[in-house]
C-alpha cells in the first residue's frame, strides 16, 4: 500500500520562508514523478511544482524564482522516494493546503497515482 505523507507546513510571516516535504513508501512499481499542488479555500487545486526521476521540473509562473522543488531517489533505484518545496520571499497569496502528488511508473499502460493528506501553510503577519 503507497503512502504519501507531508510535512514542514505552518505559519510564516510575509518575506519568510518555509521547506516542505514528502516521502513516498509502499511502491512496488516506482515513482517516476511527484509534485506539488495546493489549494485555497474557495479555489481549485492548482499545480505549484513537479519533478521528474529525470529530474526535469516544471513550475507555476505565480511561484518562479521564489520556489525551487528537489527530489531523493529510492536507494540504488532511479525512482524517486522523498520530494521537498523550498518557499521563500512568500506572500499571504501563498496561503493554501499544499499536497503531495506522486504518480507511479506505467506498467503495461496502466499507471497509479497517489495524494498525500496536504499541509497547511499560511502567509500571514
Amino acid at each position: 500500500q503507497v503512502q504519501v505523507v507531508e510535512s514542514g507546513g505552518g505559519l510564516v510571516q510575509p518575506g519568510g520562508s518555509l521547506r516542505l516535504s514528502c516521502a513516498v513508501s509502499g511502491s512496488n512499481f516506482g515513482i517516476e514523478s511527484m509534485a506539488w499542488y495546493r489549494q485555497a479555500p474557495g479555489k481549485q487545486r492548482e499545480l505549484v511544482a513537479q519533478i521528474t526521476s529525470d529530474g526535469i521540473t516544471n513550475y507555476a509562473d505565480s511561484v518562479k524564482g521564489r520556489f525551487t522543488v528537489s527530489g531523493d531517489n529510492a536507494k540504488d533505484t532511479v525512482y524517486l522516494q522523498n520530494v521537498y518545496l523550498a518557499m521563500n520571499s512568500l506572500k499571504p497569496e501563498d496561503t493554501a493546503v499544499y499536497y503531495c502528488y506522486a504518480v507511479e511508473r506505467e506498467i503495461l499502460g496502466v499507471s497509479s497515482d497517489y495524494w498525500g493528506q496536504g499541509t497547511q501553510v499560511t502567509v500571514s503577519s
